[in-house]
């Protein structure tokens, strides 16, 4: 007798009843492929690194028997038709930024950045321990998703100009580019606010097509090519702190993978979050560096300028919470902001003050 069979008629005492009832769940069989539609130029540092380490991850953890194959845009649907491919079923994945999608629902925001929002560090303390991924799921089954963050650019730089910030005033007029709710804001400020994709903002602005833009921070931005075509660049930035990536996976493919496949998706994209955050902060004083030496000034905006980005930030922030998802969402944010960031503020933050001042002195 087969020794399998063997142990699997033993352990359901023979009983055909007791195997049907004890049957696991069907899942898809064999190696499987999933399309995956990003919005990322291919070699697009940061953010393509992102989807491109994802994708061979994915393959890795699972010795090749589930593969992801990367579509850029163009090559399927174009930069911000990802969402809609994959809600629909056209294509089985996407690599983006949500934010870009706050006109399907304004909560996506939160899972990319907010004005004033979150840290790399707090956004991943409010996703993992403070209920930030179980609102994910709950927003994407709207829309027959099942999403994960997968990525955290950090800290996003205030973006490049061709001309100093000197008021809050300057922004009335600007033809600038920035998704998401800081668009909105600037928009509050007199901003012709413009969302273009990543892979035609170097064209825009050697055009003059775009006053300004914003993208990611100094070594992704270096890649991109924005020095060549301005040449002031604000370093810190109101509207994305700690910016999160996602993979939004079509529900029904997620729910016919296998238990071991839909683990190795999300322990990716928790390994891919880790990697390119880790990635962007260790490029960017170097990369900041080779700007500077290529006539780049960099800057800070004015006080007045932030507290301007503060007050339009709160009227934008204000203007979604009649929907009850979206304060549901803002709600336990906030909660998690407030909960992490005074011992952030008290240990991390006074550390790193204490260190500067030490070492300088030394």
């Amino acid at each position: 007798m087969d020794r399998r069979s063997f142990l699997k008629t033993s352990a359901l005492g023979g009983s055909a009843a007791a195997a049907t009832t004890l049957a696991a769940p069907a899942y898809a069989q064999g190696k499987r492929t999933l399309t995956m539609v990003t919005s990322w130029p291919r070699g697009f540092a940061v953010l393509d690194d992102a989807a491109t380490y994802f994708e061979e991850m994915v393959g890795a953890m699972s010795d090749g028997q589930l593969t992801i194959e990367k579509k850029a845009p163009g090559e399927l649907v174009g930069a911000f038709e990802v969402f809609d491919a994959v809600s629909s079923g056209q294509a089985d994945v996407y690599h983006t930024a949500e934010y870009y999608f706050i006109g399907q629902h304004p909560a996506y925001a939160y899972f990319t950045a907010v004005p004033f929002g979150a840290t790399a560090q707090e956004l991943t303390n409010w996703y993992l321990h403070g209920g930030g991924h179980e609102l994910h799921t709950e927003l994407g089954e709207i829309f027959n998703l099942k999403c994960f963050q997968c990525g955290n650019s950090g800290s996003q730089s205030g973006g490049w100009f061709r001309k100093e910030i000197n008021s809050a005033a300057d922004f009335n007029g600007l033809k600038f580019r920035m998704p998401g709710l800081g668009g909105k804001v600037l928009g509050e400020l007199g901003a012709s606010v413009q969302n273009i994709p990543g892979g035609e903002l170097y064209q825009a602005l050697s055009s003059g097509a775009l006053d300004g833009l914003e993208w990611v921070g100094p070594f992704a931005d270096e890649r991109a090519g924005f020095q060549e075509v301005a040449k002031v660049y604000y370093t810190a930035g109101f509207h994305e702190p700690g910016s999160g990536l996602s993979a939004g996976v079509n529900l029904d493919v997620f729910n016919d993978l296998s238990p071991a496949h839909q683990a190795i998706i999300q322990n990716a994209c928790m390994a891919t979050t880790h990697t390119q955050l880790a990635e962007t902060l260790a490029n960017n004083g170097a990369a900041l560096k080779r700007l500077q030496a290529q006539g780049v000034k960099t800057l800070q905006f004015p006080d007045d300028v932030w507290d301007a980005f503060g007050a339009a930030s709160k009227k934008v922030m204000d203007e979604n919470m009649d929907d009850e998802l979206f304060a549901k969402v803002r709600g336990s944010f906030e909660e998690s902001l407030a909960s992490s960031s005074d011992w952030l503020l008290k240990s991390d933050g006074f550390y790193v003050e204490q260190r500067n001042r030490v070492l300088a002195n030394g």
